[in-house]
């Protein structure tokens, strides 16, 4: 599958962990990802392994699990690996193609250079993970 510059900004539009990027800014990540198709059944990233890149996934379903058991599922405008690709530790979970999916990935040589050149870049990221860092947190709101 094939997409134009203009259809990779378009769906990284969708993904809130960019939804503070400039226009500007959403072309220079076009430029780094790359389209990738799985089939039905297969590991994009392993539990354990260190993480070499992040994904967003334009059609299909994966299954996020842990240790055998599902966690979650996601499907297109869903968001993953970049946990491991900001931190440089070992994978939280598996996560597994249900049925044939097609990702756009962006290796983390690529994101780290991304985050490096582009402050406004980093900022929006690190407000997102925040926030989803927030949802998840069992501590009392303030």
């Amino acid at each position: 599958m094939e997409l134009t510059k203009k259809e990779k900004i378009a769906w990284l539009r969708t993904v809130p962990l960019f939804k503070e990027v400039s226009p500007r800014s959403l072309a220079l990540i076009a430029d780094k990802v790359t389209v990738i198709e799985y089939p039905a059944g297969r590991y994009i990233v392993r539990q354990g392994q260190v993480g070499t890149g992040c994904y967003l996934i334009i059609r299909g379903r994966v299954r996020v699990e842990r240790s055998g058991e599902a966690l979650s599922r996601l499907g297109p405008g869903d968001f993953f690996g970049e946990l491991s690709v900001l931190d440089q530790l070992p994978r939280i979970a598996h996560v597994v193609t249900e049925e044939p999916t097609v990702c756009l990935g962006l290796a983390s040589w690529d994101f780290t250079k991304l985050l490096e050149q582009n402050p406004k870049i980093t900022l929006s990221i690190l407000r997102e993970v925040a926030r989803r860092l927030r949802a998840v947190s069992t501590l009392p709101h303030h």
